[in-house]
């Protein structure tokens, strides 16, 4: 997801300077300079959402379990996701993760294989 990183750069080079407010040390502002609030966010998420049909259950909290699915799917170590989302246990990242029959199905394949060698 290197295009992630290239939005980011680009918001902080590009966007975020026309807003003014320089000395304000959040990343994520309001037109006003107040920090963006949760509730802004979730707000704002709810309009877009419903403009585009999507279903109620697509929340923010979404993009969280989206986030460690992508990082499982990419191989990333389980202990970093782990520290990324701040579980004390990697068994509650369970719940967070929906990975795609497209990456189940060869991951299981490569488990299994030493057993039908």
């Amino acid at each position: 997801m290197d295009w992630a990183v290239e939005s980011v750069v680009d918001y902080v080079e590009n966007v975020r300077p026309r807003f003014g407010f320089p000395d304000q040390p959040a990343l994520w502002i309001t037109e006003r300079g107040g920090r963006l609030q949760p509730s802004s966010i979730n707000d704002r998420f709810e309009t877009y959402r419903d403009a585009l049909g999507l279903h109620k259950e697509l929340v923010p909290h979404s993009l969280r379990h989206s986030y460690v699915t992508h990082l499982t799917e990419d191989g990333v170590d389980r202990a970093f996701i782990q520290q990324q989302v701040g579980h004390e246990n990697s068994s509650s990242m369970a719940t967070y993760t929906h990975v795609s029959d497209d990456f189940m199905n060869p991951a299981l394949q490569r488990a299994l294989a030493p057993a039908f060698a």
